[in-house]
């Protein structure tokens, strides 16, 4: 099961975790349309609730008129196999979603080289 702070909530907790609880400073936000969208695997945590996790990151980014310009989703900054996830979001203007797509080496994340 997805894990969200210190308890594991089923799935239908975990839609309503994102909606209501906190994903409510994204309504805030959604002056600036585009943004990149990072769920990132502690890593215990399946990359198939990764996804559902994602999914409805997506879902109350939508709602807030926030269009995810690049996602990723996998477990790249991990802490000895602990249960949980993290989700980032980078609000994003003109064309720095290029910058994101730019080669990049590092200990976490290579793409591009």
């Amino acid at each position: 099961m997805p894990s969200l702070g210190n308890r594991r909530p089923r799935i239908r907790a975990l839609r309503s975790d994102a909606r209501h609880g906190n994903a409510r400073p994204i309504h805030r936000l959604a002056k600036i349309p585009l943004a990149i969208l990072l769920v990132n695997g502690f890593g215990a945590t399946p990359l198939g609730e990764l996804y559902l996790l994602y999914n409805e990151a997506h879902r109350v980014l939508e709602s807030a008129a926030v269009k995810p310009a690049r996602s990723l989703v996998g477990s790249y900054v991990t802490s000895l196999d602990m249960a949980g996830a993290s989700i980032t979001l980078s609000l994003i203007e003109g064309d720095q979603a290029r910058l994101w797509d730019a080669p990049v080496h590092t200990a976490a994340l290579r793409r591009g080289m």
